[in-house]
């Protein structure tokens, strides 16, 4: 893989990023993050009890119309930092009392992510945790191995019509299948510390959208056909919230995910035989997500 033109990511711009040209995720070539801290709001087995170490990378390759961090994926808020800025932020979460080291929405970034968790590992113990929309290049996944302990994907859509319709990204089943295969392959069978906190394996994630149940029960039955109940963990995300997509033309985003719609998934979840997480309809409220405003590094 080339660093000339960028190919990190499936969408394969191939745009000189380090001569200053910018792709479809809107990520410019050296690191630019928006915010640094304990995070309390992630699953459990991450964030525990003291938080999860997030650094939320600017840019998204997918840029989803519904987006609750809009403002960094769409907007690129952030700002400029050093590769041992970066290591000396990783090492500082690490002393603060973080769980893991979460990298949110890396995926712009890998090639020169490597290099930065190769130095900083060996004075890590605590895991690495790779965040993600889950629309990943098998190939780029492949280079983090032995690097990344935890990954945190998503799996938005089995529909193409949908994935296409509200992130660009027609391809994305096919894709998300495939990335999430090399995740498991690299970090297979949950494996916890006495705490009950995740210290190696795969977190599924899939927000289940509103009027659009019937497709995360297609997706729940591929996942579990593909790759068994037991591959990964999976959390069923209740925090859709309608005022991030209130400028779509798409109605059914226009309103709150109804409790029987998600209880429906949820039920086809347990038929299944799923291990992992569900919400509570509060979830479901723009106070989870973080305030990219306020200085963290």
């Amino acid at each position: 893989m080339s660093e000339a033109l960028c190919t990190q990511c499936p969408r394969n711009c191939a745009v000189a990023r380090r001569d200053g040209a910018r792709g479809y995720c809107g990520a410019p070539w050296d690191f630019q993050i928006a915010r640094a801290a304990l995070h309390p709001w992630e699953e459990p087995c991450i964030s525990g009890s003291r938080g999860s170490g997030t650094v939320f990378f600017s840019g998204c390759n997918l840029r989803c119309v519904f987006c609750q961090n809009r403002e960094v994926s769409h907007e690129l808020l952030g700002r400029s930092v050093s590769p041992k800025e970066l290591e000396d932020i990783l090492l500082r979460l690490q002393e603060e009392g973080a769980h893991n080291v979460n990298l949110v929405t890396p995926t712009p970034y890998v090639l020169q992510l490597i290099p930065v968790l190769e130095h900083v590992k060996p004075r890590l113990s605590i895991p690495i945790l790779y965040n993600t929309g889950g629309y990943e290049s098998v190939d780029t996944l492949r280079l983090l191995e032995g690097l990344v302990d935890i990954y945190l994907p998503d799996f938005k859509y089995l529909d193409p019509t949908l994935a296409h319709t509200y992130s660009d990204a027609p391809d994305y089943p096919e894709v998300a299948e495939a990335a999430l295969a090399e995740m498991l392959r690299q970090c297979p069978s949950p494996v916890f510390d006495g705490e009950g906190l995740l210290q190696t394996g795969v977190v599924l994630r899939h927000l289940v959208l509103p009027g659009q149940r019937r497709d995360s029960v297609k997706a729940l039955r591929m996942l579990a056909e593909r790759f068994g109940s037991n591959a990964f963990l999976l959390s069923l995300m209740n925090q859709y919230t309608p005022e991030f997509a209130m400028h779509t033309p798409y109605p059914n985003l226009h309103r709150r995910l109804p409790t029987f719609e998600y209880e429906s998934v949820c039920r086809e979840a347990d038929s299944l035989g799923f291990r992992g997480y569900t919400q509570s309809r509060d979830a479901a409220t723009s106070g989870y997500t973080p305030n990219f405003h306020e200085k963290t590094f």
